[in-house]
């Protein structure tokens, strides 16, 4: 998959393809369908397929504080689009002269001088340019203008209700991870590196990995039972997601983790954390061995629900 970082570096060669719009932020199955009938068109068409996303998010930077919290990090996101089979990808800074462009600006702009588009397909409650002002009939009228067809994408419903990033957002604050998992049609995960750490759980006993979130917010906190893949191999373990409320910290969320009976060296390392199920609230305890007293629980129950049911991942 080919990545393209702004406008300014479109090429000639880039012109002529199949394109969607959007955040695309957890890749669930409601993008999913998007991208299936994407590759559809495209092949059809004989044309590359192109998805269109921003950085920042467009409410991330209208109001960063309040937005919600990210899915997926673009690097997450990138890697689940070219697993959906995406030929290319075109990443659009979203800064203030870019928000500042009409809708008929970024058509012009971005579909027919940028992209070439030959079929758009977007969902009927698509909105973009200034003030939102561009909709999905707008789209339709460019497309007769410009000579390309806009097709409004399919929805995908999960028992009974539409699939969406709210939706998932919401099923993992509550700790709802079935739910989650059937929305994304995969379990949850999160990528990061390992850093260094205050090594609090070493003097605990407890050894864990800390994983670098580069998140203002995450979208689920607690102490969960988890798994990610070294060298080929599974490792299960226990993680706790939050802000460590029992020691002293930054404020921010951190994910910490450990894997049951590994001994090794994992500084440096990018992991991917993948959720299985929720133990608990994250907590604050008076001491630490209180805290102590509660990770050692963890474990046990680690140790309990993974007792011959070794952890696997789906194909993403």
């Amino acid at each position: 998959m080919q990545l393209v970082r702004g406008l300014h570096n479109l090429r000639p060669q880039h012109r002529g393809c199949v394109v969607t719009i959007g955040n695309f932020d957890g890749v669930h199955r409601g993008h999913q369908a998007i991208l299936a009938r994407l590759r559809e068109r495209a092949t059809e068409l004989g044309l590359p397929g192109c998805v269109v996303i921003f950085e920042p998010q467009p409410r991330e930077f209208f109001a960063p504080d309040s937005a919600p919290p990210r899915l997926t990090r673009l690097r997450e996101k990138l890697e689940l689009l070219a697993a959906e089979g995406v030929d290319r990808v075109l990443c659009l800074a979203f800064n203030r002269r870019f928000c500042q462009l009409s809708a008929q600006a970024f058509v012009q702009s971005v579909l027919v001088d940028g992209l070439g588009v030959r079929h758009l397909e977007v969902g009927d409650d698509f909105r973009f340019g200034c003030d939102r002002a561009g909709d999905f009939a707008f789209l339709r009228q460019a497309g007769a203008a410009e000579g390309f067809t806009v097709e409004a994408a399919v929805t995908v419903e999960v028992d009974g209700l539409r699939v969406s990033s709210t939706r998932l957002r919401a099923a993992l604050h509550h700790g709802d991870l079935p739910l989650a998992e059937r929305l994304l049609g995969r379990p949850f995960s999160l990528c990061g590196r390992v850093l260094h750490g205050q090594k609090l759980g070493r003097q605990l006993g407890t050894p864990t990995a800390n994983v670098q979130l580069k998140r203002r917010r995450v979208p689920l906190g607690g102490v969960y039972l988890v798994s990610t893949e070294l060298d080929g191999r599974c490792w299960p373990g226990v993680a706790n997601i939050g802000v460590r409320p029992s020691v002293a910290g930054d404020g921010r969320a951190h994910l910490e983790m450990h894997l049951l009976d590994f001994a090794g060296d994992l500084y440096g390392r990018h992991l991917r954390v993948t959720f299985h199920h929720k133990l608990r609230d994250e907590e604050r305890f008076s001491s630490l061995e209180a805290l102590k007293t509660a990770i050692d629980a963890d474990i046990a129950a680690a140790r309990a629900y993974w007792q011959g049911k070794p952890p696997t991942h789906e194909p993403e």
